[in-house]
C-alpha cells in the first residue's frame, strides 16, 4: 500500500482515509486547493484518521509531490457533491490537494514551480485513466454551494495548454451589463445541467442557480464571478459544449 504510482512522486505519506472504490470507472480528475496556511498543517490533516478526509496527492508550493493514497483506492477528497447526477464523485475520480492558503488566506499566487508540478502530475495521471478533457475539474465544479477551490486565480488556461482540461478561449468581450431575458436564462442553466453541474432553480430557498453559475464561472470566466447570468456566461458555456462535442 506504499508504493508510488508515479515516477514523480518524492515520498508516499500514507494516509489512513480510504476504502475501495465504488465499480470500476475512473473518470474525473479533481483539484482543491487545501485552505490552510502551509502544506505541513495540510499534510497533517489530510493524514490525521480523526479528520476523514484525504487525497491522492499533495503538491507543495516548492513543487514536491507526495502520494497519500493508492489511485486503486478511494479517497476521500470530494465530499457532499454532484457531478453528471452522480453523487459518489470519491469513487470516481483522482484528487490532488494543491498546498495553497486559498480565499481565507488572501489568495495567494501558486508559484510557477508548483503549477510545473501539478501539470506533470496531472498529464501522468491522464496517461492511465481515461479521463476526458471536460472530466478535469475543481473542486467548486462539482460542489459549488460549499466550496471555491481550487479558486479563479488558479491558472486552468495554462493547464488547457498543456493538454490538459477543456477550455474556450473563442468567446465575445465580457459584458456583466448584458444580462439575459428569461428564455436565455432557462436555456443557460439547461446547458450548465447538460455540461454536468447540479443545478436547482426553483426559485424557493433551495435555490443553487447564482452558486452554480459562479462555480462555473470560478473555472471558465475567472476575470468576473458574480453569480450573474449574463451574455459572456452564457457565450462561453455555448462554445465549451461545442469543443466537447467535437471531442467526443
Amino acid at each position: 500500500m506504499t508504493d508510488k504510482t508515479s515516477p514523480l512522486v518524492r515520498q508516499f505519506i500514507a494516509s489512513p482515509n480510504h476504502d475501495e472504490r465504488v465499480g470500476n470507472v475512473v473518470d474525473i480528475l479533481l483539484l482543491h486547493y487545501t485552505g490552510m496556511p502551509d502544506a505541513d498543517g495540510a499534510l497533517m490533516r489530510l493524514c490525521a484518521a480523526d479528520s476523514k478526509v484525504s487525497s491522492h496527492y499533495l503538491v507543495r508550493e516548492n513543487g514536491e509531490i507526495i502520494q497519500l493514497v493508492p489511485e486503486e483506492r478511494r479517497a476521500w477528497h470530494a465530499g457532499v457533491s454532484n457531478w453528471r447526477g452522480y453523487t459518489d464523485i470519491n469513487s470516481r475520480s483522482i484528487g490532488i490537494e494543491i498546498a495553497n492558503a486559498g480565499h481565507d488566506g488572501g489568495c495567494p499566487d501558486y508559484p510557477p514551480a508548483q503549477i510545473e508540478a501539478v501539470i506533470a502530475l496531472c498529464r501522468d495521471i491522464l496517461g492511465r485513466w481515461p479521463i476526458p478533457p471536460d472530466q478535469v475539474l475543481a473542486h467548486s465544479d462539482v460542489a459549488p454551494t460549499r466550496k471555491q477551490d481550487p479558486g479563479e486565480y488558479f491558472p486552468w488556461e495554462r493547464l488547457h495548454e498543456s493538454g490538459i482540461g477543456l477550455w474556450s478561449l473563442d468567446t465575445p468581450p465580457d459584458d456583466p451589463s448584458a444580462a439575459l431575458d428569461s428564455q436565455q436564462r432557462t436555456r443557460l442553466l439547461q446547458m450548465l445541467e447538460t455540461y454536468g453541474y447540479g443545478v436547482v432553480a426553483s426559485g424557493g430557498e433551495d435555490d443553487n442557480t447564482a452558486a452554480v453559475i459562479a462555480g462555473f464561472q470560478r473555472h471558465f470566466r475567472p476575470q468576473l464571478v458574480n453569480g450573474i447570468a449574463d451574455l459572456s456566461t452564457l457565450a462561453r458555456l455555448e462554445k465549451l459544449l461545442s469543443l466537447r462535442d467535437a471531442k467526443a
